[in-house]
């Protein structure tokens, strides 16, 4: 490859240690980035990456914006980003319903929520230094418009590939000239049982489709049978019908799986975008640090 992928790496309890030591490793092998999802403490792991690592960039992917006041996150990512000498991303959202209900957040409008949230930390830069790019997580047009708008970045999630370029096209051409960033979160498995690996993608994608927002934003993407077959099956009850709607057709434009070969085109496609694929590691045969070390021998 000409170009290589970013890597998502979670800060799992119990394996943090061998995570920070992978993404050491990521920035030996040439990974272009390493993001953190929310699991666990992506600030944590981040603070960690900056230590053990010197020229790759890094960031969390999603941050939800209702863990904790702005003005702390401020703090912490000026400080990050200082130790890190510029290399840091901070990727900001508001998350999901479920999080959120978990969080006991008080919600608002999702567009209103955030563009308060970086005005507040935008605010808070005398007193805490410096803010990194900000990136914001995004799905729909509004929230990539405001990406544009206030901050330095939009990350996806489970983005479908077919859709992509009409919202890359959204983002200016100068901005991404001078540095936008622009990646999507996509769950990767690595096996040559190409229907193993389908079917442990459809794992992870089963708590997705039962949220409205990505439903509708798949629907829009082109895949409105799926999605309606999806609600009707989660509306009787019956979730084991879920996964007979969850098409290869749409799994293969949202996520990426099978042998080393089709999982490097897959990757290759996003960046022929103008996307930076953030691979989200998962494993047949084992948890995070089996799917890393899969990953790392497919791109080596």
């Amino acid at each position: 490859m000409t170009t290589m992928p970013s890597i998502s790496l979670a800060a799992v309890p119990g394996r943090r240690r061998p995570v920070v030591e992978a993404a050491a490793e990521a920035e030996r092998r040439g990974f272009t980035g390493i993001y953190c999802p929310s699991l666990g403490d992506a600030m944590g792991l981040c603070l960690s990456i900056a230590h053990a690592t010197s020229t790759i960039p890094f960031g969390t992917s999603v941050q939800p914006i209702y863990l904790q006041h702005p003005v702390q996150l401020a703090n912490q990512a000026s400080y990050i980003n200082e130790i890190a000498e510029g290399r840091f991303r901070l990727g900001i959202g508001v998350s999901h319903g479920p999080v959120q209900r978990r969080l006991g957040a008080d919600v608002g409008k999702p567009l209103t929520d955030m563009r308060n949230y970086v005005t507040a930390m935008n605010d808070a830069v005398p007193q805490s230094g410096p803010l990194p790019q900000l990136v914001l997580a995004t799905l729909r047009d509004k929230m990539v418009d405001l990406s544009v708008e206030i901050a330095d970045g939009a990350v996806w999630a489970n983005s479908s590939h077919n859709d992509m370029g009409r919202s890359v096209a959204r983002i200016p051409q100068e901005r991404r000239d001078t540095g936008f960033f622009v990646g999507n979160m996509l769950p990767t498995v690595i096996d040559d049982d190409r229907e193993a690996a389908a079917n442990r993608n459809r794992a992870t994608l089963t708590g997705y489709v039962a949220l409205p927002n990505y439903r509708n934003y798949w629907k829009q993407a082109g895949y409105e049978e799926e999605m309606n077959g999806i609600e009707a099956a989660l509306a009787a009850g019956d979730k084991d019908k879920v996964t007979s709607f969850m098409t290869d057709k749409w799994l293969s434009s949202c996520t990426v799986f099978g042998s080393v070969n089709q999982v490097r085109e897959a990757a290759e496609a996003w960046i022929d975008l103008g996307v930076t694929p953030i691979l989200v590691p998962s494993s047949t045969s084992g948890g995070q640090l089996k799917a890393i070390e899969e990953m790392f021998r497919a791109f080596s």
